[in-house]
């Protein structure tokens, strides 16, 4: 391949990620594929293709049409993995499922559960199993959430591969806390999070009202060992009593924490780190890293990543459609 279009999360918003394919020269054919006029160019999604938007159909129509034809490739978001979970009964509670229709998740799932039938999610959901978690192109790799090679490691061994294989026992203990499957899968499609007790921080309420005593590794950002650069807080973050997040000083991340920073120079390309969009100044770009998730469903662009065999991340091939 010449090149790839490396596009973010859509979440459902078929109007923004059709604009974007229009926009990159992915036109529909007469066969109802979008193709480009290089065919030595492909689509590579970072996953969460569903929940909040407004077009599901069209979307998964669009990106399984392409995928099927060979004109795009796909990894695994952690909304296709809740997917599954949410419909696949947990076999050691009768009545249960893998993830627990509760109401905090039945909100987060409520767009995929009312625009499609159970037929039409019983066959996306089958699909989804079938999504490889991670692709290393040599070049370049993709992943949902976090690049950690130890995470990838665990289930090449377990998996034999970079995909789940056929049954329920891989996605049983994919959600059974404290189990190595479970612990590389939280990495990879959800990203690493530092226990703030570990270092006396209090907790913080998260931008949905949530109270979390745990917070995500910054892991793209290479060559730093404090604190302050790896974790991340919402900007405004405030504590469980409201008030304002308290200063963090010069406090040196624990091995463990720290051990999740890409240091490799294959440069990798991620999602589901809900960015904010400025032109030029993409947040949190480096040379050896890209996020491609700007917000899209919360009023930010839909974006794509031209890469074209680049050693080094060039902020100047990220295209947005779509923002406000």
């Amino acid at each position: 391949m010449d090149g790839y279009d490396i596009i973010g999360d859509v979440h459902g918003s078929g109007a923004k990620l059709h604009g974007l394919l229009d926009e990159l020269g992915w036109k529909q054919r007469d066969d109802g594929v979008r193709r480009h006029d290089d065919p030595n160019l492909q689509v590579i999604f970072v996953g969460d293709l569903i929940d909040r938007g407004e077009d599901h159909g069209g979307v998964l129509s669009t990106v399984r049409s392409m995928v099927d034809a060979g004109t795009a490739l796909i990894v695994m978001g952690n909304h296709e993995f809740n997917a599954i979970s949410y419909a696949t009964p947990d076999p050691r509670e009768p009545g249960e499922y893998l993830r627990k229709h509760s109401e905090k998740n039945n909100k987060q799932h409520r767009e995929f559960l009312a625009q499609l039938d159970e037929g039409e999610r019983a066959d996306w959901i089958e699909w989804f199993r079938t999504l490889p978690i991670w692709l290393d192109l040599g070049e370049l790799r993709i992943v949902h959430a976090c690049w950690h090679q130890g995470s990838i490691e665990v289930l090449e061994r377990a998996f034999g591969g970079n995909r789940f294989p056929d049954g329920d026992d891989a996605f049983v203990a994919a959600n059974t806390k404290g189990d190595p499957i479970y612990e590389a899968v939280e990495v990879l499609l959800k990203g690493p999070e530092l226990d703030l007790a570990a270092y006396s921080l209090p907790e913080f309420r998260d931008e949905g009202g949530q109270v979390r005593d745990k917070a995500r590794v910054q892991w793209w950002k290479s060559g730093t060992s404090a604190l302050r650069d790896l974790v991340g807080f919402p900007e405004g973050s405030e504590q469980a009593d409201g008030t304002p997040y308290p200063e963090i000083g010069d406090v040196v991340c624990i091995d463990r924490d720290r051990s999740f920073a890409y240091s490799e120079v294959v440069p990798v390309f991620y999602g589901h780190h809900w960015r904010s969009w400025a032109p030029d100044e993409h947040l949190d770009w480096t040379t050896r890293t890209a996020c491609v998730d700007f917000s899209a469903v919360r009023g930010g662009p839909l974006v794509a990543y031209r890469w074209r065999g680049e050693a080094e991340i060039n902020h100047a091939h990220y295209v947005a459609h779509g923002a406000g």
